[in-house]
């Protein structure tokens, strides 16, 4: 099974963090994404998950 984009087709660039706010997703693992495996892949979308339970505990 390959593992979906998640890219929401909402492309903009931090310049700061330097990651799209739409899918989270740094430039090179944008770029390389089809040249990805799909423990690759995965990786990405963990560390993505991670960011947005990051800080969840902050009250």
């Amino acid at each position: 099974m390959t593992v979906a984009s998640p890219c929401r087709n909402i492309c903009a660039l931090d310049p700061t963090r330097r990651f799209c706010t739409g899918c989270l997703r740094t430039l090179p693992e944008i770029g390389s994404w089809s040249r990805m495996t799909d423990a690759e892949r995965q990786a990405v979308l963990d560390r993505i998950a991670a960011l947005g339970t990051a800080g969840s505990d902050a009250g």
